[in-house]
């Protein structure tokens, strides 16, 4: 067994794909890389790295405890309490978590991902370890908390692992250096707005969990479509649990220094809750909170009930610490949103009123 570190990228995401290898058409399946290094280097200096591809969907909590050193696990109460409690009561009990074991589903997997692995826990008793299957991203946690190796069969390293020159372990999975941010690699390197006619569907725009700017997929308590030259923006079910924003993120360089103006037209359905157009300046990754910040926000909200196409807008200041834009559609509660004419448009110095 290779015993390997877990590097957690932060914001790479992909489609699922289905066991054949293609993409899927679940907005839900969103996956996350996470990345699989050696902790021995070769004789020059490199390592073997292997991608490990787990869902964003519902793990949020698990995954972001990944990126926690282990010396921190007995003050991580916030964040994996459950985790640090299982943890505890296991080590109390005399089996701690001695390893956990990342196992291929087959032999011939053509990547590692949540639905081709299979993770065992390992617990050491007084004498003997007994093995149990765990979901991946929770193993991943629980040795994080823990401080247990993770580890690798070394028949999987020798067919999926490739080499890395040096230290950088995440090289040979990221877009070039030109391509990302400071903080992390995005989806696609964009400065200006695409598709707002919505004639390709859906394409760059993504359902998110509220005005979140994480990146997390929304709930299934949501949906959305595109048809007819509109987006639409819909509960799911009867009483959706938290809301959902249908939006577009694009680079803020072009627009630092000014503002910026969205704006389309708007029509609702059966909305109890709040419904509205979306405008947020987002900020680098704050170092105490790991977290993007924030620098503006606003909101033209519609009345609740029904209402037929009405032009709404925001304008909002870009600063110059400016990472990113992102805008669109948001609602909460039961109902419909709809919106068509979407415009983004940069507001000169000095002439917002």
């Amino acid at each position: 067994m290779t015993t390997v570190r877990v590097v957690h990228v932060l914001r790479h995401n992909r489609p699922a794909r289905a066991p054949d290898g293609s993409d899927v058409a679940d907005w839900r399946l969103v996956q996350r890389l996470i990345v699989l290094a050696d902790t021995v280097p070769a004789e020059d200096g490199g390592h073997r790295a292997v991608p490990l591809w787990l869902r964003v969907w519902g793990q949020k909590d698990l995954l972001s405890r990944l990126g926690q050193p282990a010396a921190d696990a007995a003050d991580a109460q916030v964040a994996s309490g459950l985790l640090e409690t299982a943890a505890r009561l296991l080590r109390a009990a005399g089996t701690p978590v001695s390893a956990v074991d990342i196992e291929p589903a087959s032999e011939d997997v053509p990547e590692l991902r949540w639905d081709t692995v299979t993770t065992r826990v390992q617990l050491a008793t007084a004498t003997e370890t007994r093995p149990f299957t765990v979901s991946t991203e929770y193993g991943l946690a629980l040795a994080a908390v823990a401080g247990a190796p993770v580890r690798v069969a070394d028949a999987v390293m020798d067919r999926l692992a490739v080499p890395v020159p040096g230290e950088d372990v995440l090289a040979p999975f990221l877009p070039p250096a030109d391509a990302r941010t400071p903080e992390g690699p995005p989806l696609e390197r964009r400065f200006e707005p695409h598709n707002m006619a919505f004639t390709d569907g859906l394409d760059y725009w993504e359902l998110a969990g509220g005005l979140s700017d994480d990146g997390e997929s929304a709930g299934p308590d949501y949906s959305c479509a595109a048809a007819d030259g509109s987006a639409l923006l819909t509960a799911a079910v009867a009483e959706p649990i938290g809301s959902a924003a249908l939006v577009q993120t694009i680079y803020a360089d072009d627009y630092r220094g000014a503002a910026v103006t969205f704006r389309g037209q708007l029509r609702t359905t059966d909305v109890a809750g709040q419904a509205g157009l979306h405008l947020a300046v987002i900020g680098p990754v704050s170092v105490s909170m790991a977290t993007r910040p924030l620098l503006g926000h606003g909101r033209s909200l519609t009345a609740p009930g029904n209402s037929d196409w009405t032009w709404h807008e925001v304008t909002v200041p870009v600063p110059g610490e400016a990472i990113a834009i992102r805008f669109g559609i948001s609602l909460a509660g039961h109902g419909r949103i709809e919106l068509r004419g979407a415009e983004l448009t940069p507001v000169p110095p000095g002439t917002q009123g």
